[in-house]
């Protein structure tokens, strides 16, 4: 498979003023082949969403490259840049309440980007609109209706539908399921799965459940506080994390069969993601790792390869 997308020391801060910047992301580095999804996991506040818009260009970079089939996008996205890209690279948002515009009509919002980049007749667009609400299990005649009329699982579906109508290459996937009922969220990542399977898509899926992205995902990325920690085949991630902060993550994760669940020792990552300003050199996750050593208070670990084959990546000072 070749690269489709690939982000090069990207990093994005945000100026606070008064010398104070807060570190969002930190020298990411990540490669996503073609037809691909990886994951991306990591604690609220790691900077997970920062990565994803910002690989899209809904931010400007600090500094960096982004790579889209090896050509290097632009540091700050023009209009023009944003009507070239956006047919190609698209994002399902995280909130299907107030992703979509609640004066618009759903037939307008799948269909808006279609008008913008296809030129195709009004007819045209209303049939390829009613396509692909049969597409995501709703209804064609769903089209006329408004955003408050339906549930939040038929909202993502309709947000799925928007991004996927103007055939893009590459999708990020910002966390498409925490705001939905368990029920629902598989009802979701299998409409994914399947959409990535017929259409050759490629996805950066975004979430917090260990459990959910290692069964939707080919590869796992672990990030903690702006920077990238752990990397890897999802399963050699999942049940054989190398990291002290994935291996907690894992433990914490809870188990899917109720007895074992019962009967199962409570993990828990003591203490908080500490205060992305001004941070200092070290390992991020010393405050909090029951593996913390000397160098890692002072001494900040970079990433290097594990493996003969190349698939596995960590930073951490107890394989350095």
């Amino acid at each position: 498979m070749s690269i489709l997308i690939e982000s090069r020391g990207l990093t994005k801060h945000f100026d606070l003023g008064n010398r104070q910047i807060v570190h969002a992301i930190d020298d990411m580095s990540l490669v996503i082949q073609e037809k691909e999804i990886l994951g991306l996991v990591g604690e609220s506040g790691s900077g997970k969403s920062t990565y994803g818009k910002t690989l899209l260009g809904l931010l400007n970079k600090t500094r960096g490259d982004v790579l889209f089939k090896g050509e290097c996008l632009p540091a700050r996205y023009s209009s023009v840049d944003f009507y070239k890209q956006s047919k190609s690279m698209q994002m399902i948002f995280q909130d299907p309440y107030s992703s979509l515009n609640p004066r618009m009509t759903i037939g307008e919002v799948i269909g808006e980007g279609l008008k913008l980049h296809s030129g195709a007749s009004a007819s045209s667009i209303r049939d390829q609109v009613a396509w692909w609400l049969e597409r995501v299990g709703l209804h064609a005649d769903h089209m006329s209706r408004y955003p408050h009329e339906f549930s939040g699982g038929q909202r993502q579906r309709v947000g799925v539908a928007r991004a996927l109508i103007v055939e893009p290459e590459f999708v990020v996937c910002d966390e498409p399921i925490s705001a939905l009922d368990v029920s629902v969220q598989a009802q979701v990542v299998n409409l994914l799965d399947e959409l990535k399977t017929s259409l050759g898509l490629t996805l950066l899926f975004i979430a917090h459940d260990l459990s959910m992205v290692r069964y939707v995902s080919d590869r796992m990325a672990v990030m903690y506080l702006g920077s990238l920690v752990e990397t890897g085949p999802s399963d050699d991630v999942f049940f054989r994390p190398k990291h002290p902060y994935t291996e907690l993550l894992v433990q914490s994760n809870p188990e899917p069969e109720p007895r074992t669940e019962r009967n199962r020792t409570s993990v828990s990552i003591s203490g908080e993601i500490p205060s992305p300003v001004n941070i200092k050199p070290g390992c991020r996750f010393a405050g909090r790792c029951p593996k913390v050593m000397d160098v890692c208070r002072d001494t900040t670990p970079q990433l290097i390869t594990l493996e003969n084959d190349g698939t596995r990546h960590v930073a951490c000072h107890l394989y350095s």
